[in-house]
This record gives C-alpha cells, structure tokens and sequence, in this order.
C-alpha cells in the first residue's frame, strides 16, 4: 500500500523560484557577453605592428577606400612586388574600383603597376571568402607570405579565417584606422556600438565554427583533422545508413514510477 505524503510546497512559488532562476541565468548571460565583448574591444590593434617587413604579397580586403590606399602605399614602398584585391563585386574594373575610393588617390600605382603587379578577386562574398579566394591565389603564385590589410575591428576575424585557410604561411597583420572607429567616446556612439557588436557576434561565430570543424561536428564542406583525433573517432555520422542497421536486441524490464516517491514534476501530493 503506498504512502500519501503532504506537499507543503507552494505551485506559485515553485513558478516564481523558476522565474529567478531563469532571470539568473540571463543576467549570468548578460555578464558573459559584456565581459566578451570587452575582451574582444581590448584586442583591436591600435597601431601596425610591424610596418617594414617584406613579404611576396599584399592582399587587400575591399570594404573601405582606406584599406585600398593603404595597399597601394606599401605596394609603392616596395614592402610586396604583388597585391590581390579580393571581394570585388562582379563586373568591376580595377579603374573602377579606384574611382570609388574616398582617400587620396595620388597613392594610385602608375598603370604600368596596375597592370603587372594588382590583381583583383571576384569570388569572394564574405571574410571566409576572402580567405578561400586568397587561399586559391597564394597557391597559384607559390607565395610563401602576406601582409593582411583590412579595418581594425576586422583584422582579428580575418586573421582567424586566413591562418585556417593558410596553413604554413606568414601572415603579417596591417591594420588600417577608418575614421568611424576613431572616437574616445565610441561607448555612447550607438552607430559605433552596433558595428563592434556585430563583429564581435561575427568572431565568435568564427571562433565557435573553428572549434566545432576540429571537432568533427561541422557538417558543412570540407576541414581538416586535427592530430590529437583518435582514430575511432572517424566515424560518418551523417553517411551511415542508420536504416539497415541491425540493432540488437533489447528488452529492457518493466518499470514504473515507486508509489512511496514523490513525483518532481506534479504538484499534487
């Protein structure tokens, strides 16, 4: 015979307690983000670290006239005998891509340059484009390193998906400063705010596919395994045909929920 126990436990204040907990957990949420979030503000680079060491190419990333510029000084410095342009819409021209730039177009190479030493990339939609389009470019050229130039809030994005796409070659970070950014009182700036936050968003789903490709538990094109991957591990989850599987036998006993035990989930004694 089973024994009836009192529940001396209020249905409201269960609800409210799960309330808190819920509200805990967003502020714990909240906390992490912004710690995240700061951590990732602190990493911009404030300055080009290394502004005079040579390398076989120059690869500019389009999505600001300054980075262009900049490309084009140390292509003009002599820094690089090449540079790639990746990330250029369909159908433009080189030229026009230097009409639309808004700096100073006097650091523009002779045609001559242009035209033996500049060369412009169409594929590429987004950052991980980029790297696969340069990836492609550096192989063709037996480039053994590049001087990456892109805005600074971009530049930690790009060095994580070109140092994946580009095992074995020498990157050298070069930051260029896009005036938006450029504000002691980019905190109460909501157009400033919205651009870091969406990049930072941006570097943790990066970071986060990086992490879940060596894992093996990205589905989406190909990767490589890291070395610590044991064997066993290998396994073709998605492949596998789970329909023909002969699964063995299993009869598990009956079972039902003791009478003398309180149910967690009812209410009701």
């Amino acid at each position: 015979m089973g024994v009836n126990r009192i529940n001396f436990r209020d249905p409201q204040a269960q609800r409210e307690g799960l309330g808190r907990k819920l509200i805990h957990l967003l502020l714990l949420a909240a906390f992490l983000w912004l710690v995240g979030f700061m951590g990732f503000i602190g990493f911009i680079p404030r300055e080009v670290r290394d502004a005079t060491t040579k390398t076989d190419a120059i690869v500019v990333l389009t999505g600001g006239g300054d980075r262009l510029a900049e490309g084009f000084r140390q292509l003009d410095a002599g820094l690089s005998p090449r540079m790639l342009i990746t990330g250029v819409a369909q159908g433009v021209s080189l030229q026009q891509v230097i009409d639309g730039m808004s700096s100073d177009k006097s650091v523009v190479p002779s045609p001559e340059n242009l035209a033996c030493c500049v060369t412009l990339g169409y594929e590429a939609g987004n950052t991980v484009g980029n790297a696969a389009e340069a990836a492609i470019w550096v192989r063709d050229n037996k480039i053994a390193s590049i001087r990456l130039v892109t805005a600074n809030y971009h530049m930690k994005r790009s060095q994580l998906e070109f140092h994946r796409a580009l095992p074995g070659i020498t990157i050298i970070p070069h930051p260029v400063f896009p005036r938006e950014v450029q504000d002691n009182w980019w905190f109460v700036k909501p157009r400033i705010l919205i651009l870091l936050a969406g990049e930072y968003h941006k570097f943790v789903g990066a970071w986060s596919r990086g992490v879940l490709q060596d894992c093996k538990l990205w589905l989406g094109g190909d990767h490589m395994t890291p070395d610590w991957w044991p064997d066993w591990a290998n396994f073709d989850w998605v492949n596998f045909d789970w329909a023909n599987f002969d699964w063995p036998d299993m009869h598990l006993p009956d079972w039902k929920w003791p009478d003398w035990l309180p149910r967690p989930w009812s209410s009701n004694p």
